[in-house]
């Protein structure tokens, strides 16, 4: 099945999928853009000339597109604050719908979103890129093969030097006043982390600040210690404002204790480290560049562009997508559970965010 696609939003990450995301699903047919849609006309512009499309099937709203047009879904990838309302059109027309991430601004809008959709009997696909980068698929794929035994522990870290304004994407976020790396980054760390040990969040507490030489408005710094259903340590760094940058964006660390063995990720580096009863004992240290190299898996997509030819196989039948609405639910109650214990000092049931949500849209009801 091709799937005939109006993309909302052609600025900022917009202009990714018209660079990188969209021509390859467009060329082995998997989607066809039969329009694009931006208020602003420079963002149009830039999306209409990498899309090569006519003049004709760009528009200023996603209203008009949706009329001119035969469509099959929805690509929104506009901030999530104006996200509802491109939904309810979605719902009235019978459109499936692919969303960035995050879902909403709020847990309840967010909840409000998948009910109408499962409601509609329609599909609904965020777009968790980091989830699906070759070098985390390839870490997940090792770990759930059995090799090294059951996951015991996770640990990522990501280190950047951006506490001058202007250095993290985007700029706006230095404004933000509560918790910009939360909601902004580690809405995928935390997914992407959940998902290569395959088992939901229970309990999460986490510590969040900003630092005295930070320009941001809000906490860029957080560490977060996940318990999950199966009893799984997971543990998270996410800093903004380190005096180097060691684990930037899309090169974080990323250690999975089994027990037959380690697997580390590193700058899209992959090694193994198998268990070794020789080497036991509390001295010394064993260097990354020691372990057994893995070699990254081959295919044709990865990141967005393969979430799109997924999001196209289920609308043909197939199984709905990992990251449908439904599911990413639980990720974002993972970020508001974190966003909760930073400001309670507590740690925080993750299931029990997401009922409270859930109660809250019904009561709103």
């Amino acid at each position: 099945m091709t799937t005939r696609l109006v993309l909302v939003g052609t600025g900022n990450q917009g202009e990714a999928w018209c660079r990188e995301f969209l021509p390859p699903n467009e060329a082995d047919g998997t989607v066809d853009v039969v329009a694009a849609v931006d208020p602003d006309a420079d963002a149009l512009a830039r999306g209409r000339e990498l899309l090569d499309l006519p003049e004709r099937r760009c528009y200023e709203s996603a209203a008009s597109a949706v009329e001119a047009r035969d469509v099959d879904a929805l690509a929104l990838v506009v901030p999530p604050s104006v996200r509802e309302p491109l939904v309810d059109l979605a719902v009235e027309e019978g459109l499936d719908l692919l969303c960035e991430k995050p879902l909403a601004d709020t847990l309840e809008a967010a909840v409000r979103i998948v009910r109408r959709v499962e409601d509609a009997d329609l599909r609904l696909g965020v777009t968790m890129t980091q989830r699906y980068r070759r070098d985390v698929t390839t870490l997940r794929r090792r770990v759930r093969s059995g090799e090294y035994g059951p996951v015991d522990n996770c640990y990522c870290r990501y280190a950047i030097n951006a506490r001058s304004y202007g250095t993290w994407k985007p700029t706006r976020l230095y404004d933000v006043e509560h918790h910009p790396m939360l909601v902004e980054g580690s809405i995928h760390h935390l997914d992407l982390l959940a998902d290569v040990v395959g088992e939901r969040a229970r309990t999460v507490f986490c510590h969040a600040w900003n630092p005295p030489h930070s320009a941001f408005a809000g906490t860029p710094n957080a560490t977060v210690q996940v318990v999950t259903e199966g009893e799984t340590s997971i543990t998270y760094e996410a800093l903004n404002t380190v005096a180097a940058t060691f684990n930037g964006w899309g090169s974080e660390h990323v250690r999975v204790d089994c027990v037959d063995g380690t697997l580390a990720l590193d700058g899209s580096e992959l090694r193994a480290f198998p268990y070794d009863p020789e080497s036991e004992g509390f001295v010394g240290n064993t260097r990354f560049e020691a372990g057994e190299a893995v070699p990254l898996d081959e295919q044709a997509k990865w990141g967005n562009a393969w979430l799109v030819e997924q999001f196209d196989d289920w609308r043909d039948g197939g199984e709905p997508m990992a990251t449908n609405g439904r599911d990413n639910l639980h990720a974002m109650a993972m970020v508001f559970a974190a966003i909760e214990s930073a400001e309670t000092g507590e740690a925080v049931d993750v299931q029990s965010v997401l009922a409270d949500a859930e109660d809250a849209v019904d009561h709103a009801e």
